[in-house]
């Protein structure tokens, strides 16, 4: 078991690393990601040490960890919220969220060890009691750990799950359905440990010993379940864990792993009529098979269809074409959408032809569509004389 648990403690390590020096996608979703896993890393760590017999050590390590423990549930709230409303910084209001962490800091400076019972400490850790440690560990009362923790985390929990509830359009199925499966995964699992730690509270006039053992039994088949489930999703996983995602720009929720910035800085040796005949044929191809109307379709399927390098095509496509890959995919998607709708409007939706043209959210339809046309859908067709349905009069958000 503390195989298991010492293998956790260096993934957990490794992601929070990984995660703070990330320099792809939302760094700021990054940032406040990694605290929350370098929070938990700290906990197990703790508890490894107290298990070894290190009280110095961890008695010195717990008060080094404790900010993080009070930080990591707003971080935790925080990626939630920012990642369902895409948001790429905090607002000012929001960084209001740190001060239980700040009190933190004040409350375990300075380090009094010799007037704290670090035995009694070690021993309530050690019953997997880390939320309710009813001894003193810092100049604030034992109640500021006792229920400021716990409240903590329930608060922000509950907070989290209305933020994604309240968003309706991100639990909409087919709407940046990567991204939603992410968010509900992490939530829920995250939710699951969350909660399993209050057990101590279930068996606190019980039999601890028993209640511990089948707490433990649970977690480590809930872990089983969700260990298979990130086999077999592994775009969940990669896609917001170990790969950020690039927030920079539209990716309809699908991995960038087509057009990564090094692909894009490497050196191009073509000649112009290279140039102009790898365009010419890119563009044929666009028109004849409308691979755009796949909603998955990456630059890396154009390079793999044409036998052209990766770096070529987002080359040429951005200095020959003029466009980045996703404006220059989505043009022809708009321009599909612009001859399909007339003629299929009173007999499908408006989200279904969008979905046939090849976008996987309304949201990004209508920044597309204004962004090839310059005039919002509305605008267009009334231009064209063409009659639009009202649900097509929505404001991008």
């Amino acid at each position: 078991m503390s195989v298991i648990i010492s293998v956790s403690c260096f993934f957990l390590l490794l992601i929070s690393v990984h995660l703070f020096f990330s320099k792809q996608g939302n760094l700021t979703l990054n940032r406040l990601l990694s605290i929350v896993f370098f929070s938990r890393f700290g906990q197990i760590f703790v508890l490894l040490l107290i298990n070894s017999g290190q009280q110095i050590p961890s008695s010195f390590f717990h008060q080094i960890f404790t900010p993080f423990y009070f930080a990591a549930p707003a971080c935790f709230y925080l990626y939630v919220s920012s990642f369902v409303n895409k948001r790429k910084s905090l607002r000012r209001f929001e960084w209001l969220h740190f001060i239980p962490a700040i009190l933190a800091v004040i409350h375990i400076l300075p380090w009094h060890f010799s007037s704290f019972n670090w035995n009694m400490i070690s021993k309530q850790i050690s019953e997997n009691k880390q939320l309710f440690i009813s001894e003193k560990n810092g100049i604030f009362p034992a109640y500021f750990s006792y229920i400021g923790r716990p409240a903590l985390i329930l608060t922000y929990l509950i907070a989290a799950w209305f933020a994604v509830l309240a968003r309706k359009n991100f639990l909409t199925k087919g709407a940046d359905d990567a991204g939603r499966r992410w968010i509900l995964f992490f939530l829920g699992a995250a939710t699951f440990f969350q909660l399993i730690s209050f057990h101590p509270l279930v068996f606190e006039h019980s039999d601890h010993s028993f209640g511990k053992s089948f707490f433990l039994l649970f977690s480590c088949f809930a872990f089983l379940v969700m260990l298979i489930f990130i086999l077999h999703k592994p775009k969940v996983f990669y896609g917001h864990l170990l790969v950020a995602v690039n927030w920079g720009k539209d990716t309809d929720g699908a991995i960038p792993i087509a057009t990564p910035t090094a692909l894009t800085n490497k050196k191009v040796n073509l000649l112009p009529d290279q140039l102009s005949a790898y365009s010419g044929a890119m563009q044929k191809f666009m028109e004849t098979k409308s691979p755009f109307l796949n909603p998955d379709f990456q630059i890396i399927d154009l390079a793999r269809e044409l036998n052209i390098p990766v770096h070529q095509c987002s080359f040429i496509i951005n200095n020959v074409i003029g466009k980045n890959f996703r404006d220059w995919i989505n043009g022809y998607r708009i321009h599909y959408f612009i001859i399909e709708y007339p003629l299929k409007s009173s007999r499908i939706t408006i989200r279904a032809i969008a979905s046939e043209s090849g976008f996987k959210t309304l949201a990004t339809f209508y920044n597309a569509f204004k962004k090839e046309t310059g005039l919002m859908p509305t605008v267009y067709f009334a231009q064209k004389n063409i009659s639009v349905q009202p649900d097509l009069c929505i404001t991008i958000e």
